[in-house]
């Protein structure tokens, strides 16, 4: 049997605050022990290693939760076993999520000294009154700060998430946002609509959001405009310039093997047995008070 591609996605399940349309496994929580958890991570990685093989991973992603809240001496530890082991190499993807709320230039310069090639940074929105509503913790000046100095430090490999569907947002301000992107030179961006999932504030306090026919403007102006910029779509929301596409994205969307470590953490591993899929306990707190891990596994 060939073993189809492997990646590594690693959950962070801390926020400074949560977001009122955010349904992931995220909790507030002023000062988490990152650094026992990032001694965890390597125990959780473990487990599968030793179930599932050494195969070497095409992508790694920090994903959250805000991923960028672990001071980057937290992660060397996880990321030096993976070298070690020679499951990942100078040509690996590694993606980390980042909120511009949380990080400085030395924060940055930490996280690519460790070899980390790739930021996702969840900008959402540069419109002061969209970003009060989405409750996020930054502002427009210090979103495009972030991104400038990841580029000037040399992170070539950058996407942006942004919203639009928002509440307080209109046709012209979506495209606004859109030409701060295109200012920026970003070669991958995260464009998606704002749904209302269960469990979320929004879907509590429901917002007002623009109508169908601010909407349909919107998308048809964005696409136009996003095309222009020479970004093509490449799944649901995810738009980038050829050979940029994020390779741990292609992966899951190829039907790829990925493990999953980290409070609550999903893996999908192919093993002689067929198809397993693993998961790790939810609760951060759980997570943190264990001293061995054993993945459940849901065939």
């Amino acid at each position: 049997m060939i073993a189809p591609p492997r990646s590594l996605y690693v959950h962070v399940p801390w926020c400074l605050r949560k977001c009122p349309y955010c349904d992931f496994n995220s909790h507030e929580q002023a000062h988490p022990d990152f650094e026992k958890y990032g001694q965890l991570l390597i125990k959780d990685l473990d487990v599968d290693l030793e179930r599932y093989g050494n195969q070497p991973f095409v992508s790694v992603f920090f994903g959250g939760g805000t991923p960028s809240l672990m001071p980057p001496q937290t992660l060397a530890p996880l990321l030096n076993r993976l070298a070690s082991l020679g499951l990942i190499s100078d040509e690996t993807e590694i993606t980390l999520e980042a909120n511009p709320g949380t990080l400085d230039l030395d924060h940055l310069t930490g996280y690519r000294d460790l070899g980390i090639n790739r930021l996702s940074v969840g900008v959402q929105s540069f419109h002061a009154e969209v970003l009060a509503a989405l409750g996020r913790i930054h502002d427009a000046d210090q979103a495009i700060q972030m991104i400038q100095h990841a580029q000037d430090i040399g992170f070539r490999r950058l996407n942006v998430d942004l919203m639009h569907g928002t509440p307080h947002q209109t046709p012209e301000i979506a495209r606004g946002d859109l030409e701060i992107i295109r200012s920026l030179g970003i070669t991958h961006l995260s464009w998606y609509q704002l749904t209302i999932e269960p469990n979320t504030a929004f879907f509590s306090r429901p917002p007002t959001l623009p109508s169908e026919e601010a909407l349909e403007t919107t998308e048809e102006t964005g696409s136009d405009l996003i095309a222009s910029m020479g970004l093509e779509q490449y799944e649901v929301s995810a738009y980038a310039k050829p050979g940029e596409e994020a390779q741990h994205n292609l992966n899951y969307w190829q039907f790829g093997d990925y493990f999953g470590i980290g409070a609550g953490a999903h893996g999908k591993i192919t093993t002689d047995r067929g198809i397993v899929r693993t998961q790790r306990t939810r609760q951060p707190d759980h997570y943190l008070a264990r001293s061995s891990f054993m993945a459940t596994e849901q065939p």
